[in-house]
């Protein structure tokens, strides 16, 4: 059986009827490249395997015996797949014509970029800050407090969501969110999968970082731009309130407490844009 050129790996938990429409988006985006998709399903009980196996029986079907999070579901994809990149795809992305092949052609003729992610949009046409710097310390205490309205803070905001580049711009970054990524094969055989210690949240961040780590670069890709139907669950309630009340927000927290102790340590990658920036700041 020929090797397919992406294996587009697509993540359920809970979520059946945006899977359905990310499938049909697949669909809609009319590739010319060869490709295979694979739906894990988190242990939802919401009958989403049965839907793709009636209306999408092309597809490959995946049941995780337990909702083991992002990284681990994400991963049994990854493990299954057979392409030469694996695209990782939340269900609320929207494909549009082309965008497959586009990510696809920038990643061939780029030999050294191991990671690709769009421009993600929000529905109505804004562009969504999907690429960001590494952040510092304090920056999640920053984003969930009354902290982030003070001048000097928003300074720094700014800097991490990268406010201050033009988003129509192709460029390395030092991160881009999980939602659409495209990777290469030999970054995941150099780098491994996703760190399965993060249940949700920063496993994209400490992916990336290992990526740079290897000398693979992390590439912002600005003429793609599928549509993203985002909900950010660790936000549902405002700020404080959200910490205390919102299971998301907690799982935020630990991620975010395991990446600072893992990394508390040691300086951004000297390859990555951050510890190059560093690396002069010095000179």
């Amino acid at each position: 059986m020929p090797v397919p050129d992406i294996s587009v790996v697509i993540l359920n938990y809970r979520q059946r009827g945006l899977v359905r429409q990310c499938l049909r988006g697949v669909l809609l985006s009319k590739p010319r490249c060869s490709y295979e998709v694979i739906v894990v399903d988190n242990h939802s009980h919401d009958r989403c395997l049965e839907m793709v196996a009636e209306q999408f029986p092309w597809a490959v079907r995946l049941q995780s015996p337990v909702n083991g999070g992002f990284s681990a579901g994400n991963n049994l994809g990854i493990r299954t797949a057979r392409g030469r990149y694996i695209l990782i795809l939340n269900p609320d992305i929207a494909l549009l014509e082309g965008q497959l092949d586009a990510l696809l052609e920038f990643c061939e003729s780029h030999p050294r970029v191991g990671v690709v992610g769009p421009r993600l949009t929000y529905p109505l046409g804004a562009p969504q800050e999907s690429c960001r710097r590494f952040p510092q310390l304090f920056i999640p205490l920053y984003r969930r407090t009354l902290l982030g309205r003070l001048p000097s803070v928003q300074r720094k905001l700014d800097a991490f969501l990268m406010r201050d580049f033009n988003h129509a711009e192709c460029r390395p970054v030092d991160w881009l969110m999980g939602a659409c990524l495209l990777v290469r094969r030999e970054t995941f055989d150099a780098v491994g999968l996703f760190d399965e210690k993060y249940f949700l949240y920063y496993e994209d961040l400490d992916f990336c970082r290992r990526c740079w780590d290897a000398h693979w670069e992390v590439w912002y890709v600005a003429h793609v731009a599928p549509v993203h139907y985002h909900q950010r669950l660790s936000a549902h309630g405002g700020r404080l309130t959200a910490v205390v009340a919102n299971r998301a927000a907690w799982h935020h927290l630990r991620s975010a407490l395991r990446y600072y102790g893992k990394y508390a340590r040691k300086s951004f990658p000297v390859s990555s844009p951050s510890g190059q920036e560093a690396a002069r700041s010095v000179e």
